[in-house]
């Protein structure tokens, strides 16, 4: 499922606030076709790193390519090949489930975007909730719809930052179902998450974040157990989740 062609290039890359850095020189190679896994305790610079390559923050230095094209200068050209799933829903809370995708398809220009729709909130299990306002919503209904959102233009490149998040058991294998199945169908994955076990079990690459640098990258397999132990060591976490 990968070729030799990067899809994302990131060299020597930082990122300060102010006087307080928050990544250190990251150099990181993403194949297209991977599916990442982005570990790392809080405040190591996951979340920072994907709004990075999404062209929502600019580099202090250094530079990141996205499928060919750059950040800052090409940003809007790299969103169009991103769906980006963050910790803010990014939806309208007086607009129903459909009339918030059907927003987003005029976004993106996309055509039949009703029968795209319908797939979606299919695939998300909220066919039935198609005509809800979303502020009716649990957090994991809108985390789900969220996700709609961000494959209704089927990006290359998926980032998801903790999208098992809110998330009941029924909700979260959903989203493992999507995540596999756009893997299989070859999009590039870069996840982080705090469930070691599922980072584990879907990823075929694991990269773990300390202290702003990379402090662990490959594609051997490791059980959760071993992914624990390792995450342990290179953190320094006394009780790795």
């Amino acid at each position: 499922m990968t070729d030799s062609r990067p899809v994302i290039e990131i060299q020597n890359l930082a990122k300060a606030f102010g006087y307080l850095p928050v990544l250190k020189k990251i150099n990181l190679t993403i194949q297209r076709g991977q599916f990442v896994a982005l570990l790392g305790p809080n405040g190591s610079g996951k979340s920072t790193l994907l709004r990075l390559i999404c062209g929502l923050s600019k580099p202090t230095v250094g530079t990141i390519s996205v499928g060919g094209w750059s950040i800052p200068g090409e940003a809007e050209a790299i969103r169009a090949q991103i769906g980006f799933v963050s910790h803010k829903a990014l939806l309208y809370n007086n607009l129903t489930a459909q009339e918030n995708l059907a927003f987003y398809t005029r976004l993106y220009h996309l055509q039949n975007s009703a029968s795209r729709i319908d797939l979606l909130l299919g695939q998300v299990g909220l066919s039935k909730r198609a005509h809800s306002l979303v502020r009716t919503f649990s957090r994991g209904m809108q985390q789900r719809l969220s996700i709609a959102r961000a494959l209704l233009h089927e990006p290359h490149v998926l980032l998801f930052d903790e999208p098992f998040t809110g998330l009941d058991q029924d909700a979260a294998v959903v989203l493992d179902n999507l995540l596999l199945e756009a893997y299989a169908e070859g999009h590039t994955i870069l996840m982080t998450t705090h469930q070691l076990e599922r980072a584990a079990r879907l990823a075929n690459r694991i990269v773990i974040l300390s202290r702003g640098t990379i402090a662990y990258d490959s594609t051997d397999p490791l059980d959760a157990l071993q992914l624990s132990t390792l995450y342990a060591e290179k953190t320094g976490a006394a009780n790795a989740r």
